[in-house]
């Protein structure tokens, strides 16, 4: 799921969108920043950063849907809530740009070691606005592998395939190699019988017993006689 979850952050750009996601002046996804990027230590410098790749919008979207919430969860110990703006991940052990950009409301940072699925589909909704450094970026391919070498750090872990080539189903029962081979379509349809209840059924009652054809007179005087 998490590889999942990376990979619609990064390659359907719509998804981002669909999310909420203030990209409109982002020149590229994935977005990947130099690795002088971890060096920054102020809050100050990390906006500069974020304004120069044009992902300030979406920080400014995340501080002003700060409000209270509404209903009785405020008392619950979640009293206010917030729009989630772009995650920071960083590559290097004790980068600076932690402290740098964790003053900033709505930018969370992780370590491309320690991603966590609630920071990269929070809710459960794919397409989380992510800024890469270069460093985490590179490391991607050693911790989840390609789909040509195994990854290094998760034993036996290979990155998941689709198992279809080609996703067009109606296309493929409908081709001429498949249809030659299936069987053809029975166009008989054997019913069951319907069985009928005689005691409701006057016909049904006819059929088991001729003589109620008879008058009334005529049973009683049978029956007399017999």
């Amino acid at each position: 799921m998490l590889v999942s979850a990376i990979a619609a952050s990064a390659v359907l750009r719509w998804l981002v969108l669909a999310r909420g996601h203030k990209i409109e002046e982002v020149p590229e996804l994935p977005l990947v920043v130099s690795d002088s990027a971890e060096a920054v230590e102020k809050t100050n410098a990390a906006l500069k950063i974020l304004k120069q790749i044009g992902a300030f919008p979406d920080a400014e979207k995340a501080k002003d849907s700060h409000a209270i919430r509404p209903g009785k969860g405020k008392m619950r110990n979640r009293r206010y809530i917030s729009r989630k703006g772009p995650l920071v991940v960083y590559g290097t052990e004790g980068a600076k740009l932690t402290k740098a950009f964790r003053n900033i409301p709505g930018v969370e940072v992780a370590h491309v070691s320690r991603l966590n699925l609630l920071k990269l589909a929070p809710g459960g909704h794919l397409g989380r606005f992510i800024i890469w450094t270069k460093s985490a970026f590179e490391k991607l391919d050693e911790i989840y592998g390609t789909f040509d070498k195994p990854s290094l750090k998760k034993k036996g872990y290979v990155l998941p395939r689709t198992k279809m080539v080609n996703a067009d189903l109606a296309r493929i029962i409908n081709s001429d190699e498949v249809q030659s081979v299936v069987k053809p379509i029975k166009k008989e349809i054997k019913r069951a019988p319907l069985k009928k209840n005689p005691l409701k059924n006057l016909n049904v009652m006819l059929k088991l017993n001729h003589m109620l054809r008879l008058p009334r007179g005529w049973l009683s005087w049978l029956r007399r006689r017999g």
